[in-house]
């Protein structure tokens, strides 16, 4: 499983709550919404961010 980089956050209220406005209408948590737009934000710079390997859902393979 990939490990995640947890820190603290601090936002001003008013803009969390539009993080989550805009995190529901997309099915997302905040946290996954914040992921995304600093994707974006990066990308528009030419930054590329590799993203990690998802971690493999479901039951193990029998055998």
């Amino acid at each position: 499983m990939t490990t995640r980089k947890p820190f603290a956050l601090r936002l001003d209220p008013a803009l969390h709550e539009a993080l989550e406005r805009v995190a529901a209408a997309e099915l997302r948590s905040v946290n996954a919404q914040i992921e995304v737009l600093l994707r974006e934000a990066l990308a528009r710079r030419g930054v590329k961010a590799a993203l990690s390997p998802a971690p493999r859902r479901g039951r193990p393979r029998a055998g």
